[in-house]
């Protein structure tokens, strides 16, 4: 009844169509559970409580069928670098030899597309390992206005986006966190070269850099993590077909019901 080889509709969206529990499908003895899926579906928890701690995780697990040991949810939870509350990972660490900027958006009141935008890195899991997506927002309009995939955590990428970005548009400000991505000399003359201002987030606060936050949690919650993904140059497909949708299609309740294209346009 359940084709979990099926690509058009994912295991989850076939039990909510044929009103069956997942717990019927998924129930595995610990020792066969699969790490990708595993990480995923601890991913997805998470989403939806990011105030779950590993404890609270596998007991979530535990109703959806899973036997799994709760040392196996913190190592797994440990490696994706998630925790209760927020997530603390490797992905804004930053030089203490390079130059900190203040926060610029503070009380700042957005009214136009260009007048500020947001980036940042998060980290998706492959069965080989872990792969690193950034990209860059219109504040305004949440349009995404470039992105890249890299296997690596090098700056390289990062500017590769960013040089795309500024061949097309100018935004008047750019907030990123305290990563050594962004706060390297390579990064900052590029911005400040362009004539755009640097903001950065105060430390630890992740708040500051909002919008690109939740778009995270968008592209995972509705795309990601509803599909398996063996190589990168299939998972860089499949987000860009995703980012296509996104700007382009998908309605944005905080816009009107508009898209972020019609938004920034």
């Amino acid at each position: 009844m359940i084709d979990a080889g099926y690509e058009a509709l994912s295991v989850r969206q076939q039990c909510q169509l044929l009103l069956v529990n997942r717990s019927n499908i998924y129930y595995k003895d610990e020792s066969k559970v699969d790490e990708t899926d595993l990480s995923n579906e601890i991913h997805e928890i998470w989403l939806k409580m990011p105030f779950y701690g590993y404890r609270r995780i596998r007991a979530a697990l535990c109703r959806l069928g899973y036997n799994i040991n709760h040392k196996r949810v913190a190592r797994i939870m440990k490696e994706m670098k998630i925790k209760a509350i927020y997530p603390m990972p490797k992905t804004s660490a930053r030089n203490s030899e390079h130059s900190i900027y203040p926060y610029l958006l503070k009380d700042l009141i957005i009214t136009r597309a260009n007048q500020a935008w947001m980036t940042d890195i998060t980290y998706i899991k492959l069965p080989t390992g872990f792969v690193y997506l950034v990209a860059l927002i219109d504040v305004y309009s949440r349009y995404i206005i470039s992105w890249r995939l890299s296997v690596s955590m090098e700056s390289s990428f990062c500017l590769e986006m960013l040089e795309e970005a500024l061949s097309n548009m100018r935004p008047e400000i750019i907030n990123t966190d305290q990563g050594s991505q962004f706060t390297s000399g390579n990064w900052v003359n590029m911005v400040l070269l362009a004539k755009v201002l640097v903001s950065m987030d105060g430390k630890g606060r992740w708040v500051d850099n909002i919008y690109i936050e939740r778009f995270w949690r968008t592209i995972k919650y509705e795309h990601i993590l509803l599909f398996s993904y063996t190589t990168v140059p299939e998972l860089r497909s499949s987000i860009g077909r995703y980012i296509e949708l996104y700007n382009n299609q998908r309605l944005h309740q905080s816009l009107g019901y508009r898209t972020p294209a019609e938004v920034y346009y």
